[in-house]
């Protein structure tokens, strides 16, 4: 119940007791007595990401990467306006803060049916990127630097069909900007 009011302690028993929790059996099953079993999270995401006759393993792969990611942009007290050198290069690459939280509203609003908003570090410059499903920038190579999950599970029992409410409580109260910091900075 840490992030109450913004995400209730029965959002996160359904969306990380269940879901997530899902995605690691399925996981660990698909990998139990292969190659895959030996690999890193981020090495099976990789390895099989494009690959269609392994799109199981990386849709559960990358939805424990994505969710574990989901969880630590999260933080009590979070949200506002980002210091340091983020926020610079918010400012710098975005034009404002503001810009950039219209871009992100935008990413997690427009994105049909179920993903993620992301900001990324691409090639030097910052960016919003939006990907659905169990996409994720780890697969194309960018770094990723703070996520929204816009899956119905993530915000349903809270905010029911109200996605920008959501979005909006993510970005004011729950955004946790030293994350997105230590990910610049790595």
């Amino acid at each position: 119940n840490a992030l109450d009011p913004h995400g209730s302690e029965r959002t996160f028993e359904f969306h990380y007791g269940k879901h997530h929790a899902t995605y690691v059996t399925n996981a660990n099953n698909l990998i139990k007595d292969t190659p895959f079993a030996e690999k890193s999270l981020e090495g099976i995401i990789r390895a099989t990401a494009g690959d269609a006759s392994k799109a199981g393993l990386f849709n559960n792969a990358a939805q424990i990467w994505n969710h574990s990611f989901f969880w630590n942009s999260m933080a009590p007290n979070g949200g506002g306006q980002p210091g340091g050198d983020l926020g610079k290069r918010i400012d710098a690459d975005f034009g404002s803060f503001d810009k950039f939280c219209e871009a992100f509203q935008q990413a997690a609003v427009t994105q049909f049916g179920s993903g993620w908003a992301w900001l990324i570090e691409d090639d030097g410059k910052l960016a919003v990127c939006q990907t659905a499903n169990a996409g994720t920038p780890l697969a194309q190579g960018q770094k990723a630097l703070l996520t929204v999950d816009v899956w119905e599970h993530a915000y349903y029992l809270d905010y029911q069909n109200r996605r920008p409410d959501f979005v909006k409580a993510f970005l004011d109260n729950l955004a946790n900007w030293e994350f997105a910091e230590t990910n610049l900075s790595a």
